[in-house]
């Protein structure tokens, strides 16, 4: 992720955080994939966001397909420079910058199977406290 798409990140986090949902940046649900941000909302629902930071970005990715089967909703995050109509109309929008954000349009929900959704949990859950321990302890060996 570019250092402009770490900062659009941030706001969509703050923005989220505001509304209950955790998220963790740079996740990887399967091998040669790895989500800008992912959050997890109260009721269980995962939410995948991709930060795109100009016109180039977002024409570069050739991956973002692959994550909709990781997640119940997929939304784009630009600034408010970007142009949004090279999005497609079927996934959620946020205008983000570096301190806060907006939903403009909401994701249509596309519900993970329940094994799916359990296993996305469970590496949510490890992802978060592997991050949190090398925070308390950078020493720490991690052996997964």
């Amino acid at each position: 992720m570019t250092q402009h798409g770490r900062l659009l990140a941030r706001g969509v986090a703050r923005h989220l955080l505001g509304h209950g949902i955790v998220t963790i940046e740079e996740f990887v649900p399967a091998r040669g994939l790895r989500v800008d941000l992912v959050g997890l909302t109260a009721s269980g629902e995962i939410w995948v966001i991709e930060c795109k930071s100009c016109r180039a970005d977002y024409m570069a990715d050739s991956k973002w397909q692959g994550y909709l089967e990781w997640c119940d909703r997929f939304f784009w995050a630009v600034d408010a420079d970007f142009p949004t109509d090279l999005l497609p109309d079927d996934s959620g929008l946020i205008l983000s910058d570096a301190y806060d954000a907006e939903i403009v349009r909401m994701a249509p929900e596309t519900r993970l199977p329940a094994a799916r959704r359990r296993k996305m949990t469970q590496m949510f859950a490890r992802v978060a406290a592997q991050r949190l321990l090398s925070l308390r302890d950078p020493e720490a060996r991690i052996g997964f």
